[in-house]
């Protein structure tokens, strides 16, 4: 008797293997990493650098020495699980705790499940987040653009354009009065403001989804349910009181909206497997985000977003499921 034996996600239905995928991510990466480079310099490219070496060699020391397996670097995961680390912390990042947050993206939130396929939570994320906890005032300080380009460190440092409206929201003052304290719409979507290395520039990580839809690693059904339903509640909150909300385009632009809908969202381990369920997935991505960035307590909420969905990926799987091979 012949059995099936089925394998870990992700399971790609075609002629690409699971490394041309990874591979391919990261070349749709290149453009946002270039602007991050010209916008915060050196500072960015030793971020970079130090979060894909310290992923690479941990997946490695924990592959070859506690799990006893066959090293698999060379897939290129632990290499996009640095760049997007990189992307989601601030270009001053000291170089120890950019290692630890590389450790725990790997040890704890990839490998401790067993590895590539089977994490349910996406380890650039995890390793995001648990740098935010640990040490919020490095991982708040964010350098200015342009000024800073040739600085490694004593940067000068400013707020981010969600920031200063949660800041100038919390201090009494109306959306009408904050606009003119923060960028032009035209500097946020060619990335000339302050944030994370990946969030500083719409029209770099756009192109790299434009390439990977082109190139089918990822389907448009996470990224248009993520943004249409962010703008669909911003637009609601701002059309009844635009005083108090901002417009949708700001909540698109600002912060990391289009890096988590293109790139961590759609992390093909960690999001549903039917087209249906992925447009549940990336609804509750957009309004989650929303909800923290308007009542809650930290101006971002992507991450967290894209977390507590990865929680609920399991229960849309069994509530979508794809129909079976010779059933009715």
């Amino acid at each position: 008797m012949n059995r099936l034996t089925v394998s870990g996600s992700p399971h790609v239905h075609d002629v690409m293997s699971v490394k041309s995928v990874m591979w391919g991510v990261v070349i749709s990466l290149i453009p946002a990493m270039m602007v991050s480079f010209w916008y915060f310099g050196l500072g960015a490219i030793f971020v970079t650098a130090v979060a894909i070496v310290s992923c690479l060699v941990f997946e490695y020391l924990i592959q070859k020495f506690l799990l006893k397996e066959t090293p698999t670097i060379t897939d290129g995961s632990a290499m996009i699980t640095g760049i997007l680390l990189a992307f989601n912390v601030p270009s001053s990042l000291p170089w120890w705790q950019i290692m630890i947050g590389s450790a725990v993206a790997i040890g704890i939130g990839k490998m401790s499940f067993g590895g590539l396929g089977k994490n349910p939570f996406n380890p650039a994320l995890v390793g995001r987040v648990f740098l935010l906890i640990s040490f919020p005032v490095d991982m708040t300080s964010w350098p200015t653009a342009i000024e800073n380009r040739f600085v490694f460190f004593d940067a000068a440092t400013g707020p981010t354009s969600l920031g200063v409206l949660k800041e100038n929201l919390m201090a009494g003052e109306t959306v009408p009065d904050i606009i003119s304290k923060l960028p032009s719409y035209q500097e946020m979507f060619i990335g000339q403001m302050n944030g994370s290395l990946g969030e500083v520039s719409a029209f770099a990580l756009l192109l790299g989804g434009i390439y990977m839809l082109y190139r089918k690693i990822i389907t448009w059904h996470i990224p248009f349910s993520f943004v249409a339903s962010a703008v669909i509640f911003s637009g609601i909150l701002w059309m009844v009181n635009p005083a108090m909300y901002i417009d949708p385009m700001f909540h698109i632009l600002a912060g990391g909206m289009l890096l988590g809908a293109i790139y961590m969202a759609t992390d093909m381990v960690t999001s549903p497997m039917t087209p249906a369920g992925m447009l549940v997935f990336g609804v509750g991505c957009g309004l989650l985000t929303i909800l923290i960035r308007v009542f809650g307590a930290y101006p971002e909420g992507v991450s967290f977003a894209i977390l507590i969905m990865n929680a609920f990926v399991p229960l849309i799987n069994r509530g979508f499921k794809p129909k079976r091979f010779g059933g009715k």
